[in-house]
């Protein structure tokens, strides 16, 4: 009798072992297999959540099968700790295991409220727009001038949401002083900064922020990020620039970055300033003549004087030789590339094609080509004069 009981005993163990087998086969390809989530959700983690109610909202929109099961999935591969706040996109399909690893990578939120702190060369806009997780489009909610009486409701109402993202956008070319004014009016940043970054040193991109934030730790974020830049292309510069230190380089970049808005001509733009500088030309450019006026504080507004073209001004390029004494912008990445990679063209001269700057510029390399390219400019100038 004792023989039967140990026999059915062991056979008993081996089937629960098999069963507890099978068990955890299965949860292993429930965790990694797609899911059930018809659609892309928007799932918001908030500070200080924890694993338990981001799988309840993930049953709730029906995208797993299993809170318990997504939360031992999430224990068993160390990352029930890692959980990151932000909202995040969950494609459609997206598996628990992949859900676990958009949740806990961190890094800047992917879907939601965002608000968009533009500084622009001639104006700063805010813009409102939020992500439709379907279609993958950002919809503008709302769009405004900071330096308007009062922000829309809509503003204010994201604006204490706590799963909005907040973007400051700088633009190619603006100015320190822009940078420093219109951040000044970001009301999620705190503090000041004693004085005005030097010219050039700021690098134009997207910087996500969080509302506390100090609008010196943003500075300072772009400063490195323009350094990093400027290194790596200085180190990868073409032999035989007429520029003896990577100042000089962002000076001219930032020349490269005013005279021109068509990305792909900031090559041949670079090579006509570089040529003029190895033959001893002067730069005789208009945007450092306007820099030597405003300071870089605000647009002119208006054409230049005569009077203003001859006067003697440090930025004065028709006037003094070679480089003015600092930058007259913050150029981007692109132009201090294309800067120390400039065209291989001989071309000493450019004029604007049409009357559309979109329509960049035609290159000459004779006095005499030049002179065709620019009478072909002015008979565009009169004929629309006398429409």
């Amino acid at each position: 009798m004792w023989r039967n009981i140990a026999s059915n005993a062991l056979t008993f163990l081996v089937v629960l072992i098999f069963l507890a087998g099978g068990a955890l086969i299965w949860a292993q390809q429930e965790y990694s297999d797609a899911g059930p989530l018809a659609q892309p959700i928007c799932l918001n983690v908030q500070r200080g959540s924890n694993m338990r109610r981001v799988s309840d909202e993930l049953m709730s929109q029906g995208a797993v099968s299993s809170g318990a099961l997504f939360r031992i999935g999430a224990d068993y591969t160390d990352k029930a700790t890692e959980l990151k706040a932000g909202s995040y996109l969950v494609p459609e399909n997206a598996s628990m295991s992949e859900i676990v690893d958009i949740v806990t990578k961190g890094g800047a939120s992917t879907c939601g409220t965002e608000v968009v702190y533009r500084v622009g060369v001639t104006q700063a806009t805010v813009l409102v727009r939020e992500l439709d997780p379907v279609t993958g489009r950002f919809d503008e909610v709302a769009e405004f001038d900071p330096a308007g009486p009062d922000a829309p409701e809509e503003y204010e109402r994201v604006r204490q949401r706590p799963d909005t993202r907040f973007r400051i956008a700088l633009a190619e070319g603006v100015t320190s002083w822009q940078v420093v004014s219109e951040l000044r009016t970001v009301d999620v940043l705190e503090g000041d900064v004693s004085e005005v970054p030097a010219e050039g040193s700021l690098a134009p991109d997207s910087y996500e922020v969080q509302p506390g934030d100090t609008l010196e730790s943003v500075i300072d974020r772009m400063q490195q990020a323009q350094e990093l830049i400027l290194e790596a292309a200085w180190q990868n510069r073409a032999p035989g620039l007429p520029l003896e230190s990577p100042e000089e380089a962002l000076i001219l970049a930032s020349i490269v970055e005013k005279e021109t808005g068509v990305p792909s001509e900031r090559e041949q733009v670079a090579a006509v300033f570089v040529n003029r500088l190895n033959s001893g030309m002067r730069l005789q450019t208009d945007p450092t003549v306007i820099y030597g006026i405003t300071n870089g504080e605000g647009v002119l507004g208006r054409g230049l004087r005569q009077s203003e073209l001859r006067g003697a001004t440090p930025y004065n390029t028709y006037v003094i030789p070679g480089l003015p004494p600092t930058p007259i912008a913050n150029p981007g990445r692109a132009s201090i590339e294309a800067t120390l990679n400039p065209d291989s063209a001989d071309h000493v001269f450019f004029v604007a094609r049409t009357l559309d700057p979109a329509d960049g510029h035609v290159f000459a390399t004779t006095l005499e080509e030049h002179n065709a390219n620019v009478a072909a400019y002015r008979r565009l100038e009169a004929e629309r004069a006398n429409q």
